[in-house]
C-alpha cells in the first residue's frame, strides 16, 4: 500500500472509517468506481443522488452485506474489508423496519444484546434507556403490528443504537413515511445524533432531507463521487453543473468566459451578446464555454440596476404566490426562462404578466463552471 492510499489510524485523527479504492461491478456494469471516503468520529454524513448513483452500493459494502471487486476500508483504524457484518460493529436502520413481527418492541430492541450474550439486568437497563431516548416506553410490551410506522422506525432506530456501534447505517430510512413525519423524524434523528455523539452514514435521495441532517454530504453521480462537502458549500458553492443542478432550484445561463479579475469569472450571455455577466468560480480558458448558476432566492426584479450587479432585461410571465414567497416567472433575452423567488410582502405582491423588468443579481450569488455537457462545444 503507498502512503497515498493509506487509512486513517483510530484515535490520531478522529476518523471512524475510511474508504480506499472501493469499486463494485456486475459483469460489464459498474455500479462503483474506485472510491475513497474518510467519515470523522461523531459526523453525520450523507450520501446522496439520483437512483443508480453508487451509494446504496457503498453503503452495502460497508455494511459487509455486499463484496467488492477491490479496494479496503477500515473502520476504528481496524480493516474490516472481507469482515462478516457482525464483527463489523455496525448498526442498521433501513426503510422497511425491519422488526420481528413475532416478537415485543422490548425484545425487538433486545435482540442485538442477546445476540452479544450481555446479561439480562444489563438488556433491561440499556433497552428500556434506549427506548426513552425514542420516547416509546411505554410501547415495550406491544407488538410492532400495533404501533404506527413513525413509532416502527423509531424502534428500528432504537435496536440500532442499543449496543452503541462504531458507526450506524441508514439506508432511506424514511422513504415510506409521509412529509409530516418525515420531517419530524429528520429532526429526531439529528437531535440523537447530536446528543449521543454517534457516527452516522445515511443514504437517501432527498436533498432537503440531506441539507437538513448533515455535517457533509458526498453527492454521488454514476457510480462516482461527484461532490464531498458541506451542505451550505454544496448548495451556494457547487463544483459542477450536475451539482447546481440536482441540489436546489437554479437558473442556467449559458455563455463564453471573456475574462477573469480577483476571484470574478466574466461570460458573455449567448443570449445577449455584448452583456458581460461576472461571477465566481475557479479560472476557466478565455473563450471556454461556461454555464452560470444563480439560485432564485438570490435573483430579484426591480426597474433599477445597482452599480456592479448583474442584470438581463426580462418580461413577467406569470407570478405564483406560496404563502410567505411569491415565485415569478420571466422571459429574457432571446427567450430565456428564469425565476425569481421573493418574500412575499403583502397583498398585491405579485408582478403583473407582461410587466418589463430588469432580472438582476450579485456577482458574489452567481457562480460560473465549466460546460461538461456532452454537446457543448
Amino acid at each position: 500500500m503507498t502512503e497515498a492510499t493509506a487509512p486513517h489510524p483510530a484515535g490520531q485523527d478522529g476518523i471512524k472509517l475510511s474508504v480506499r479504492g472501493l469499486s463494485k461491478r456486475y459483469g460489464p456494469t459498474v455500479a462503483l468506481h474506485p472510491t475513497d471516503l474518510d467519515l470523522r468520529t461523531g459526523e453525520f454524513m450523507t450520501l446522496l443522488g439520483p437512483s443508480g448513483s453508487g451509494k446504496t452500493t457503498l453503503l452495502m459494502m460497508v455494511a459487509g452485506l455486499l463484496n467488492s471487486n477491490s479496494g479496503d476500508l477500515w473502520i476504528d483504524g481496524k480493516r474490516t474489508t472481507n469482515s462478516p457484518p457482525w464483527e463489523r460493529g455496525i448498526g442498521m436502520v433501513f426503510q422497511n423496519y425491519a422488526l420481528f413481527p413475532h416478537m415485543s418492541v422490548f425484545e425487538n430492541v433486545a435482540f442485538p444484546l442477546r445476540m452479544r450474550k450481555v446479561p439480562e439486568d444489563a438488556i433491561r437497563r440499556e433497552v428500556a434507556e434506549v427506548l426513552d431516548m425514542v420516547q416509546l416506553g411505554h410501547t415495550a410490551q406491544r407488538l410492532p403490528r400495533g404501533l404506527s410506522g413513525g413509532q416502527q422506525q423509531r424502534i428500528a432506530l432504537a435496536r440500532a443504537f442499543v449496543f452503541k456501534p462504531h458507526l450506524i447505517l441508514m439506508d432511506e430510512p424514511l422513504g415510506a413515511l409521509d412529509k409530516k413525519l418525515r420531517d419530524q423524524l429528520q429532526l429526531e434523528i439529528k437531535n440523537i445524533h447530536l446528543t449521543h455523539d454517534t457516527t452516522i452514514l445515511y443514504v437517501t435521495h432527498d436533498q432537503g432531507e440531506a441539507l437538513t441532517m448533515s455535517d457533509r454530504i458526498c453527492l454521488m453521480n454514476n457510480g462516482r463521487i461527484e461532490q464531498l462537502d458541506t451542505p451550505s458549500a454544496l448548495y451556494f458553492r457547487p463544483k459542477t453543473v450536475f451539482a447546481a443542478d440536482f441540489l436546489g432550484d437554479s437558473n442556467f445561463i449559458d455563455g463564453v468566459v471573456r475574462k477573469a479579475a480577483g476571484e470574478h469569472v466574466g461570460i458573455e450571455a449567448e443570449v445577449a451578446r455584448g452583456a458581460v455577466l461576472r461571477g465566481v468560480g475557479d479560472a476557466l480558458p478565455a473563450g471556454s464555454r461556461a454555464r452560470m448558476m444563480v439560485r432564485p432566492e438570490r435573483l430579484s426584479l426591480a426597474s433599477e440596476v445597482p452599480e456592479g450587479w448583474n442584470a438581463l432585461p426580462v418580461t413577467v410571465r406569470q407570478s405564483i404566490f406560496v404563502g410567505s414567497f411569491t415565485r415569478h416567472f420571466v422571459t429574457g433575452p432571446a427567450g430565456l426562462d428564469l425565476v425569481s423567488l421573493e418574500l412575499t410582502a403583502g397583498p398585491g405582491s405579485e408582478r403583473a404578466a407582461g410587466q418589463q423588468l430588469m432580472a438582476i443579481w450579485p456577482p458574489e450569488s452567481a457562480v460560473v463552471l465549466a460546460d461538461d455537457r456532452e454537446d457543448a462545444s
